[in-house]
């Protein structure tokens, strides 16, 4: 499966920190329960590579991709975690070349015109937008749709609930990332039955869209 292919499965991807590796599994039953297939699992704490293993090996309809890649060993590491996608916040000549040399496939994070030609460039023609409010949200995501009509975006930072209707009514946005299905609090109180309500709040985005 490609990363338009997976960016396709669902109108938004959760991006997950799991501190608790005994939280990794229900966590990603709560999700896929309602109706989130697609989860991105940051490389943010220490057990991240084990939850990403537990969620693949556990998880039945869980598509779990590692999120946060920065380093070219990432890929390795998240290949034999199990993981089926990578997402990276940037994108540099390392990271291209361990990209081309890995089975991984990458969503690679951009800001700037210039970094979304230096990716084209490289091959990537599905990005994540990031950080996508503070690099100016729906606007540069129209704005970037001139000069480049046949790339997809995966906008993700700062976007709520509220707000991911208007990115999703864009031509050039595929799905959107969002930290707002997996809050903290919940995750420390083990609130599944709340984290798959908000799943399921997500359904009629994919509608609106």
């Amino acid at each position: 499966m490609n990363i338009l292919q997976i960016m396709r499965t669902g109108p938004v991807i959760p991006v997950i920190v799991i501190n608790r590796l005994e939280d990794a599994v229900p966590l990603a039953r709560a999700l896929v329960a309602g109706g989130v297939r697609v989860l991105e699992l940051t490389l943010r704490t220490p057990v991240a590579l084990k939850a990403i293993e537990a969620i693949a090996n556990e998880v039945e309809g869980a598509m779990i991709g590692v999120g946060t890649i920065t380093r070219p060993e990432d890929f390795d590491a998240s290949v034999k975690a199990g993981a089926l996608f990578g997402v990276s916040p940037g994108l540099t000549p390392e990271l291209i070349a361990a990209s081309k040399d890995s089975s991984l496939p990458l969503l690679p994070g951009v800001m700037t015109p210039s970094d979304v030609i230096t990716a084209r460039a490289a091959g990537f023609t599905q990005l994540k937008l990031f950080p996508a409010q503070q690099a100016g949200g729906v606007g540069m995501l129209k704005a970037l749709g001139g000069p480049f009509p046949d790339l997809a975006f995966c906008p993700t930072g700062g976007i709520s609930l509220a707000t991911a209707p208007e990115f999703l009514a864009l031509p050039n946005v595929a799905c959107v990332g969002g930290s707002w299905l997996t809050p903290g609090d919940a995750i420390a109180s083990r609130d599944w039955g709340r984290i798959a309500a908000l799943a399921r709040g997500t359904v009629s985005l994919g509608q609106a869209a």
